[in-house]
């Protein structure tokens, strides 16, 4: 049971971390257009993330897929980037089945890059054999899909009391939260490894 606590709460701080922050952006994008009423499509979204970042990790801790840092390190602010232009764009348009199937799918192949980001250091920290590897990945897994329900609640609960409390309307604060997160990212991608090429 020790060992399930120990991957587990790696999952939990490899979100929850207040220096690797681009996990939590990447999730506020995600949920800021969204509330309560459609807790069930965010749950959804937040699994396919998890799927496609464990796919990445399984991946790469069995060899069957290297990618180089730099470039998964380039890519990540660019799926948070790309993620909050989505929501800038759409603020405040009803939501449509084609939109909101792209966007599961866009999803899940942001998580695979997010897992390839953060497959080195899980390679490092797991070791064993290729059949001792399957739990402790699985639950990792479950403490990223923990951590990043926790953040969408978060989210949730933060835009409820803008809504209400402040009295913005969804539109705008979906504008706004996703405009805040593009001037994080760009930097980010601006000052990547990757342009001294």
């Amino acid at each position: 049971m020790s060992d399930f606590w120990i991957y587990f709460q790696i999952g939990l701080k490899h979100v929850l971390n207040i220096y690797a922050y681009d996990h939590v952006l990447f999730l506020v994008a995600l949920a800021v257009p969204f509330t309560f009423k459609d807790w069930q499509r965010i749950v959804l979204l937040v699994t396919l993330f998890t799927v496609g970042h464990t796919m990445a990790l399984l991946l790469s801790v069995y060899e069957i897929v290297a990618i180089k840092v730099n470039v998964v390190e380039f890519l990540i602010p660019i799926t948070i980037f790309v993620t909050a232009l989505f929501s800038l764009f759409t603020a405040g348009k009803s939501s449509k089945k084609e939109s909101l199937n792209l966007v599961f799918f866009i999803t899940l192949f942001f998580g695979i890059i997010h897992g390839l980001g953060f497959s080195n250091y899980f390679k490092t920290i797991l070791g064993g054999s290729a059949n001792s590897k399957l739990i402790p990945l699985s639950e990792f897994a479950l403490g990223i899909e923990a951590a990043q329900i926790i953040v969408v609640f978060v989210v949730l609960v933060l835009s409820y009391i803008v809504q209400t409390v402040f009295r913005f309307s969804k539109r705008d604060w979906t504008l706004v939260m996703s405009a805040f997160i593009i001037g994080v990212v760009l930097p980010m991608i601006l000052e990547s490894e990757i342009w001294n090429r």
